[in-house]
């Protein structure tokens, strides 16, 4: 077969290099490249995706394989390859596009084509097959009439630049900021939302595909704990999300021997995953469990209570332990995906034969009819004849069947899953995207540090510091952020979102030990924010920095999408740390994003989930414990006061033997003996010198 090379074999981007040996004359999205468009006066072929899409694969294999295919695509357009999660900021924008132009929801492959000028669509889509099925046209039937409708169609193509501009325009356009009141009204609407969405049998939202949505699940928590700080009860609203939690980390979409979840699940049962892994699933998986374990250890009653801590504990330790072994770089980076795909098949890596399980547990003869009972290889197939694990009695139930005490249930489960997983990790394993992001880095960095804090593992601690330092020393140059790194090679200037989600990180680090450089640090990205990202004008932040490259429109996204909001994030984290500070600036500019997006929040709160964190924080001031004292004393303390779930204390327990604390904290000093200085809103109570007065204090 001939062998061919173009541009993008230069490229760090595993997805662009998956590219670049097509027969495809792809170009990486540059001046260079948008300058030969202008120059040969040819369409630009927009395609996007990213390394571990299935559907991006397939495209890729059908059509951009396809010499034929490429013959057209080089005759007659300029063709540009972008992977997504190196240029959100070209995604957010041609998604929109799409769906401007098609009235729904794009995704992945995406593919548009562009005029040379202005690079403005005037023809979009998804996948394109390379012969004519699905009731889809063939690809190279597209190129061709595109081409044709580009050259003999000028006047109607200025028309729809010129009408997708203005859309573009009214898209992006925030209604004036409005001094209006802030107030509890899209609480109660979400709260409302969610239940009639709920699926009471299944658990999480809605129908397949079915994704996790961690954001509307973690405000139910936040919803119950305001509820409960009341005088009153959401027991419901609290039994939604456990249950949700409960039915994902029991189902298809979790790793049952190796850890982590998948991106969605394809029916409604959390079944049958698509199975890529994502770091920007799993970082907010941690903190969400932490948060779920919280609850169901101390907050339900047992027995039930009991029994979700220990899975909810399961999948955290199980999680972390995957992250820290396959994803994390020998720098301390963490790589971005696994591939849904392994030698060409979806899933392979991951489903099994019944007989082939029944040979590797045959070392006891308890372990297979344990196993098959409890992942349902003693049921029909419902994967072509294969399995993916998933639980279907659960270890209480295998105890009252077996006859067995549940220590035992979990020793036996706990063997059999140690040799499925010896197996296993003899197979193909699936393919990894080995660039480093940074927001997705700093996701993890939350989840880690959390989730050690939690349950005392230092190991967690140590993985999240080394994905800081490997920021620090590899994205953080001159003062400013960069994006992304892959093979020791940095570039791209970060988005609102590597800033917001790495200072939330950082808070949450803090939280589990103080570090005044890396408090420090957190200034910094503070002051880069509000400096470099905010909209003076109107309020919130934009998506890329004043600096950034002229794109044909500059978004300004409130709501939550496979990640969480970073204006959402960022007006969380600007606010919490101007209370810790005593800084107004940040929380003025916390406040200023709420009015911007109050419009949106108000009339749509269910895209806007983690936008209510901060408003919750705006309405019911968080309360700010900062401890001083000895290490040792200060540790019981700190204990205390994170034991319980409380999503409005922030605690930072900071010893004795710092100095040179940043100002709003050097005036909390110690003293002969351990202090607590609480701080609820702008107001103070007098230090705190007893665990039970701080206790008494701490409660609603």
């Amino acid at each position: 077969m001939k062998q061919y090379s173009n541009a993008l074999s230069n490229e760090t981007s595993p997805y662009l290099l998956q590219h670049a040996n097509n027969p495809v004359h792809w170009l990486p999205w540059n001046d260079k490249s948008l300058a030969l468009a202008k120059k040969e006066n040819k369409p630009i072929l927009l395609s996007i995706g990213y390394s571990a899409c299935h559907w991006c694969h397939v495209m890729a294999h059908e059509s951009f394989e396809n010499e034929h295919i490429a013959e057209l695509m080089n005759t007659h357009f300029i063709n540009i390859k972008v992977d997504r999660e190196e240029r959100p900021d070209l995604d957010k924008i041609y998604q929109t596009a799409h769906q401007l132009m098609l009235n729904r929801p794009g995704g992945w492959p995406l593919t548009l084509f562009l005029t040379p000028d202005e690079q403005l669509p005037f023809y979009a889509g998804t996948y394109f097959p390379a012969t004519a099925r699905y009731k889809m046209p063939a690809f190279s039937h597209v190129l061709q009439e595109l081409s044709d409708f580009f050259h003999n169609n000028q006047e109607n193509i200025s028309r729809t630049k010129e009408k997708l501009k203005q859309a573009l325009q009214d898209y992006a356009h925030t209604p004036e900021n409005t001094r209006g009141e802030l107030n509890t009204e899209p609480f109660n609407t979400l709260r409302a939302e969610l239940e009639k969405a709920y699926d009471k049998l299944n658990g999480g939202f809605g129908q397949s595909p079915k994704f996790p949505q961690l954001s509307s699940i973690e405000y139910l928590m936040h919803h119950y704990y305001l509820i409960t700080q009341q005088g009153m009860n959401d027991d419901t609203g609290l039994e939604m999300a456990l249950f949700s939690l409960k039915k994902m980390a029991s189902g298809g979409v979790y790793d049952h021997l190796g850890g982590g979840i998948c991106r969605y699940s394809v029916d409604d049962y959390w079944m049958i995953p698509h199975f890529e892994k994502m770091l920007y699933d799993n970082g907010p998986l941690l903190s969400i469990y932490c948060n779920a374990w919280q609850l169901a250890e101390y907050h339900v009653d047992p027995p039930k209570g009991q029994s979700d801590a220990a899975l909810f504990k399961r999948t955290i330790e199980q999680t972390a332990n995957w992250v820290i072994r396959e994803m994390q770089s020998p720098e301390g980076g963490f790589y971005s995906t696994l591939d849904a795909d392994t030698e060409g098949h979806e899933g392979r890596f991951y489903v099994w034969d019944r007989d082939e399980v029944k040979k590797i547990l045959q070392v006891d003869k308890a372990l297979y009819p344990l196993f098959s009972a409890h992942y349902g290889l003693d049921r029909d197939s419902y994967f072509a004849g294969q399995w993916n694990l998933h639980i279907y009695e659960d270890r209480e139930t295998l105890s009252r069947r077996f006859k067995l005490p549940i220590d035992t249930i979990d020793s036996l489960l706990l063997q059999a899953q140690s040799l499925l997983f010896t197996h296993r990790e003899q197979r193909v394993k699936p393919a990894r995207d080995e660039k480093v992001l940074t927001s997705w880095n700093a996701l993890m960095i939350k989840g880690l540090a959390r989730a050690g804090r939690m349950f005392d593992h230092p190991e967690y601690i140590e993985a999240a510091e080394k994905s800081l330092a490997f920021i620090r020393d590899k994205l953080w140059l001159d003062d400013h952020l960069l994006a992304s790194c892959k093979d020791g090679r940095a570039h791209l200037n970060a988005y609102l979102d590597d800033y917001a989600f790495l200072l939330d990180a950082l808070l949450e680090l803090l939280q589990v030990r103080w570090n005044t450089h890396d408090m420090l640090f957190a200034i910094q990205l503070a002051d880069s924010l509000v400096e470099n990202f905010e909209d003076k004008e109107a309020g919130g932040f934009f998506f890329t920095a004043h600096d950034h490259e002229t794109l044909i429109t500059r978004t300004k996204s409130f709501s939550d999408d496979s990640t969480p909001s970073g204006n959402a994030v960022a007006a969380h984290a600007l606010g919490r740390l101007g209370h810790i500070l005593g800084a107004h600036k940040y929380i003025e500019a916390s406040e200023n994003t709420l009015h911007a997006a109050w419009f949106r929040l108000e009339k749509m709160p269910v895209a806007h989930a983690s936008l209510l964190f901060a408003l919750e924080d705006l309405l019911f001031s968080p309360k700010i414990i900062i401890l001083r004292g000895s290490k040792e004393s200060i540790k019981q303390w700190q204990v205390q006061c994170q034991k319980l779930y409380a999503p409005n204390h922030f605690c930072l327990a900071i010893d004795d033997e710092q100095t040179d604390l940043p100002e709003g904290l050097a005036e909390r000093k110690s003293g002969n003996s351990t202090i607590a200085y609480l701080c609820s809103g702008f107001q103070c109570s007098i230090p705190i010198t007893s665990q039970q007065d701080l206790s008494s204090a701490l409660s609603p």
